[in-house]
């Protein structure tokens, strides 16, 4: 490459900017920054005068090396000797690269130099701060960004409120976060599956799971389907609260719909039944389990069994059993780890029971 730029000189060939923009590039792609520093000079001396996008290259392959920042940053201050005008993209470069390097403050001076320098600011740029704030855990100041950029007219992208929406449910803004999600549409961006299961999430955590079934309703409402996820988490999160009736209502409408449901959700179910005692209601999430080829872990088995041992109510849990063991396992299904013979064992204790009766 040198011996290149050596003939190149000497013959005092025309080359352009494009030339060296792609020789920078190849030395960014090889990590060698100083090399692509020393190409950016170089092109100089040819007389050829660089224009933003080939100075935005040598930027971009700078702050990719976080020893080489500074290098970048004394470039980007000391271009006007260059006559090169800065843009957008050139402010948005480092400020991401400030916001990654955790140095917020110089990030945020320049956003607002843009504005003195008569740089507009794109979406980008706003979404750059908000992530740079809600990476600082300062998630009301990523808020007033966004109140700003909307009163300049701008209109966010999904990743902004994604940022945003996910940063409030983790500070436990939840009240904020769902006005955030109903004020979307209104505001020209239509929220989207992962905004919806963000709010969800938010709320089942907090155990506010009754919340969380309105999300649900709202999606529909708006034509965004709920999707697997979506679901699985509702009803883990009504089953953390003991509302099993309206999780297995749930469960039963992800499989109307065609979704087959995760492991966590048989295993939410099965055991949250079983602590209230409602063993048939155990053994029909265990029978539905089995149908859609889940294989019980020892867990489940630990959790079921001995309550079905000691239910009353014999003759419909022999029967569910039967159903069970005789028809549903398959081999991949992992009983074996709760022991050889455990449908005989099952069998001879209700057995054993209904004689001693």
């Amino acid at each position: 490459m040198e011996n290149l730029i050596r003939r190149l000189k000497s013959d005092r060939y025309p080359v352009t900017p494009g030339l060296f923009s792609d020789i920078i590039q190849i030395y960014g792609d090889a990590n060698l920054p100083n090399q692509a520093v020393k190409s950016f000079y170089t092109m100089l001396e040819f007389d050829c005068k660089p224009l933003p996008k080939h100075f935005n290259r040598l930027l971009e392959v700078l702050v990719a090396h976080r020893n080489y920042l500074r290098t970048a940053f004394d470039l980007f201050r000391t271009v006007d000797r260059f006559g090169i005008s800065l843009n957008t993209k050139s402010y948005n470069i480092l400020m991401r690269a400030f916001c990654l390097n955790g140095e917020l403050s110089i990030a945020y001076t320049l956003f607002n130099q843009m504005f003195k320098r008569d740089v507009i600011p794109d979406v980008e740029s706003y979404r750059i701060m908000m992530q740079g704030l809600c990476r600082k855990s300062q998630v009301n100041k990523a808020v007033d960004v966004l109140e700003d950029m909307l009163n300049k007219g701008f209109v966010p992208d999904t990743l902004s409120y994604t940022t945003l929406l996910n940063s409030l449910c983790r500070k436990k803004k939840l009240r904020e976060a769902y006005k955030l999600l109903c004020r979307m549409k209104v505001k020209g961006c239509n929220p989207d599956i992962v905004h919806y299961n963000t709010v969800i999430l938010g709320f089942c955590r907090e155990g506010r799971a009754n919340d969380a079934c309105k999300v649900i309703e709202d999606m529909e409402l708006n034509g965004c389907i709920p999707n697997l996820v979506s679901y699985r988490t509702l009803v883990n999160g009504l089953c953390d609260q003991g509302m099993l009736d309206e999780s297995m209502n749930y469960m039963k409408e992800m499989i109307s719909k065609g979704f087959a449901p995760h492991f966590s959700v048989f295993h939410s179910l099965i055991k949250g039944f079983c602590n209230v005692g409602k063993i048939e209601e155990a053994c029909r999430v265990l029978e539905e389990m089995l149908r859609h080829g889940e294989a019980p872990h020892t867990e489940i088995w630990v959790a079921i069994v001995p309550r079905i041992c000691d239910d009353d109510e014999m003759t419909r849990t022999e029967d569910i059993l039967r159903k069970i063991f005789k028809e549903e396992i398959r081999r991949d299904t992992r009983i074996v780890e709760v022991g050889p013979g455990l449908e005989e064992y099952l069998i001879r204790r209700i057995q054993a029971k209904a004689w001693k009766i």
